[in-house]
């Protein structure tokens, strides 16, 4: 697995560093056989830091945890039995849905943006009716079955997932509802 551990505008040592490896390696091959990469953020917040933890596990999933204490080591542990818990409760799922996936999830590119809102919402239309574009990043879209979408979406906790249908190579939505269901958009070919 490769880890990317940084801090930001904090010096991350060679212990910290090692523990790291050491800890979160465990709780990732306890329930995940075939990690790919982890991402590992240090930061600080006031007299707090904050450790923020990104999995990409070969299945398509990202886990995700983050954790804040008045010392950095703590921050790390409560983000570890974070990351811990959610895999525990994951693995069922995670097995249930990749028992016959023989390969990685593939992922393909996309761009996101960020359009600028108005600071009114009455504001006049602009002239040009172009939104002005104030961040643009890569995204990955992974290939996989309505299934796993909602069970990545769940596990990462956003309210929202573009992939790329299996069945039939299509890009579809899943979401969560203002009822809490979720919602799946596949158009028609």
């Amino acid at each position: 697995m490769r880890y990317q551990i940084s801090g930001k505008q904090i010096d991350v040592g060679e212990a910290l560093q090692t523990h790291v490896k050491t800890e979160l390696g465990e709780v990732v091959e306890k329930y995940s056989q075939r990690p790919t990469d982890a991402l590992i953020v240090f930061s600080r917040n006031a007299h707090q830091f904050v450790c923020e933890a990104t999995v990409h596990l070969s299945t398509g999933l990202t886990a995700q945890a983050k954790a804040s204490a008045t010392e950095i080591y703590a921050a790390f542990d409560g983000c570890r039995e974070k990351m811990d818990k959610q895999l525990r409760r994951y693995k069922r799922r995670l097995k249930d849905h990749h028992r016959d996936r023989t390969q990685p999830v593939e992922f393909g590119g996309g761009s996101s943006y960020i359009l600028a809102g108005s600071g009114d919402a009455e504001a006049s239309e602009p002239e040009g009716l172009q939104p002005m574009i104030i961040a643009e990043m890569e995204m990955r879209i992974p290939s996989l079955s309505a299934g796993e979408a909602v069970m990545q979406m769940e596990l990462s906790e956003a309210p929202v997932l573009v992939f790329r249908n299996e069945r039939h190579g299509g890009l579809n939505v899943v979401f969560r509802r203002d009822d809490g269901n979720i919602g799946w958009v596949d158009p028609q070919q």
